[in-house]
């Protein structure tokens, strides 16, 4: 892997999961020390992160985190409603079996372990996985760019949102009828089953960060 890859990857996955705050400086020094590359891979890095929107920079005050609004999320939900629904309506006609099977697989996950919380790290990789996997299953390069993008944005929101509440049980997985419609072939249902899946991760998101 190239080094402003490597850079890249672990910058965004320290975003996405808080390990850097909503708002916090980037030092360029700093962080080509902590990861073991040059500071071209981390400007390079910052830029495209800065391009996806998890990182600002501010002429003459420098390089933060982005911070994180409900505005943010209320926007999210706009664009990816119909973006959703349509990734899985196209993975319904257009997955492979092997793609179905995985699909399947990764929702037995969350079943199998009803005892994980909403907010444990395992349900989390585990629901973004699902997501990925559909967005691959369309077989639209333009239309998976664009997705995993805004589900960065929308993972960092979560995390952010349940730090202010206890974990809560998972009564199993919450696209278990997006995944169903999409192995039986169905894209009418996958399309409304993602889009309900989203508009409830929605309220429940926008829950967590007007509490």
């Amino acid at each position: 892997m190239r080094k402003v890859d490597r850079a890249y990857e672990q910058l965004r996955d320290d975003l996405i999961a808080l390990r850097i705050e909503p708002g916090e400086p980037l030092d360029e020094k700093r962080l080509s020390a902590s990861l073991g590359v040059g500071l071209t891979p981390v400007r390079d890095a910052i830029k495209r992160l800065t391009l996806e929107r998890l990182v600002v920079t501010y002429p003459r005050r420098g390089t933060f985190a982005a911070e994180i609004s409900v505005s943010d999320e209320l926007w999210l939900t706009e664009i990816r409603e119909d973006l959703e629904g349509l990734a899985a309506a196209l993975a319904a006609v257009r997955a492979t079996a092997a793609e179905r099977e995985e699909l399947s697989r990764l929702a037995d996950l969350v079943d199998s372990h009803p005892s994980a919380g909403h907010g444990s790290t395992s349900y989390i990789e585990v629901d973004a996985a699902i997501h990925r996997a559909i967005y691959a299953a369309a077989h639209n390069p333009f239309l998976e760019t664009s997705l995993n993008q805004y589900a960065n944005l929308a993972m960092r929101i979560w995390h952010y949102g349940l730090r202010r509440v206890a974990q809560q049980p998972a009564a199993g997985c919450d696209q278990a009828e997006v995944v169903e419609a999409i192995v039986r072939g169905d894209a009418d249902a996958a399309r409304e089953s993602a889009r309900a899946h989203l508009r409830d991760f929605s309220n429940s998101v926008r829950a967590l960060l007007t509490r």
